[in-house]
């Protein structure tokens, strides 16, 4: 048995469950055609694979037609998809600064080339976002909000429900990237106002990496970012107008989504409420053993406060990729060094010349495991 310590479940959960293994393994011997694609029996239960999978996906989102679930390869494609799909020369979007780049990017990239303009609504010290800032982003014509349900640094939730009220007093379409909460904090996306919700597999949903996907409320309707075979409307030159085909060209990753439905089933046997609830003592434990670690600040909200599973800190003049190498191979702990590809939530944190370490728990995280991380930090830098 490999005895790591991983913490590193804001990139990749892990281990994964027994039963995603299984389905996964399963699917590649009895449903290894291609879905959609053939009348064949081996090709109608790859084809139900996918079906079963977007309604356990529905009913964990609360969305009303399962169709409206598009799967991509992680939640990066699911933002191009969405941000590319939606926007026009000229648009305006406001974003805020705890975006990963898989938001921050396509937009500049949408800036540079299309002349659409951004607005990145600030946060403060601890990663919160005022509202009254939304509210006056909001103040001139917005095409698109887009926002990080939970920063991948900081751990600390945005109010997504009401800002996609206020998106919507406004008539901006609003874009939630729910890549630390999806699994792991309870997601209507009725009640929450989101039109489009982009989330992957890999992490608190806990299927494997290559999967993710993007819910597309019916009223939504993107120019599809890749072009090519769906296995319907096959003689037209066109995408097929119905969905989910017209976002899925290409052969999917059928073994993939088969194990992705485990994991969403074992999310939904758990609850996310629990899962929520389990993960944010954890945090609160590593931050109650950190803090009184001389030079070493803590990010993010404070003790108490409402967060994800993510604890991250700086040591002050030590560089956090020593600090991430010295748990790994002096304490067999792995947890994730640097900028973490949000550089502007660095910026908000004052954190962007040095980056930051980043524990992450996970469903499986024990005690004896943020213990073990507390140990070792107070062992290699309490004086």
């Amino acid at each position: 048995m490999n005895s790591l310590i991983y913490l590193d479940h804001a990139a990749t959960s892990w281990p994964k469950p027994p039963e995603v293994m299984t389905a996964m393994q399963q699917a590649m011997n009895e449903a290894a055609a291609n879905p959609g694609r053939g009348s064949h029996s081996m090709a109608v239960k790859a084809s139900r694979v996918l079906f079963e999978t977007r309604v356990v996906l529905a009913k964990l989102f609360h969305v009303k037609n399962a169709n409206d679930i598009i799967f991509t390869s992680n939640t990066t494609i699911a933002l191009n998809m969405a941000i590319k799909g939606v926007l026009q020369p000229g648009d305006h979007v406001i974003a805020t600064m705890i975006e990963h780049n898989s938001v921050r990017r396509p937009l500049e990239y949408l800036k540079r080339t299309h002349g659409i303009t951004v607005d990145y609504v600030k946060v403060n010290a601890n990663g919160e976002m005022d509202v009254a800032e939304m509210k006056l982003a909001l103040n001139r014509p917005t095409r698109l909000v887009v926002c990080s349900h939970s920063s991948n640094l900081l751990g600390s939730i945005i109010p997504v429900a009401e800002i996609g009220r206020l998106a919507h007093e406004r008539g901006a379409l609003f874009l939630v990237d729910a890549a630390q909460s999806a699994g792991i904090i309870d997601i209507d996306v009725n009640k929450m106002n989101i039109d489009m919700l982009a989330f992957p597999g890999h992490k608190g949903l806990l299927g494997p990496q290559g999967t993710g996907g993007l819910y597309i409320a019916p009223h939504v309707d993107l120019e599809p970012l890749i072009h090519g075979g769906t296995g319907s409307q096959s003689e037209e030159k066109e995408q097929p107008t119905v969905r989910p085909d017209r976002y899925e060209a290409g052969t999917p990753n059928t073994p993939g989504i088969a194990g992705l439905h485990a994991g969403v089933d074992k999310v939904r046997k758990l609850t996310p409420a629990a899962i929520y609830a389990q993960e944010w003592a954890l945090t609160q434990q590593a931050i109650d053993g950190l803090r009184d670690i001389p030079n070493l600040r803590l990010l993010g909200p404070k003790i108490g406060m409402p967060r994800s599973g993510i604890v991250s800190f700086v040591m002050n003049d030590v560089d956090s990729a020593e600090v991430a190498f010295r748990l790994d191979r002096e304490y067999g702990i792995a947890v994730r060094a640097g900028m973490h590809c949000t550089p502007l939530a660095h910026y908000a944190v004052l954190t962007d010349k040095s980056g930051a370490v980043r524990a992450s728990v996970g469903v499986d995280t024990t005690e004896h495991e943020v213990e073990a991380l507390v140990k070792a930090m107070n062992a290699l830098y309490r004086t």
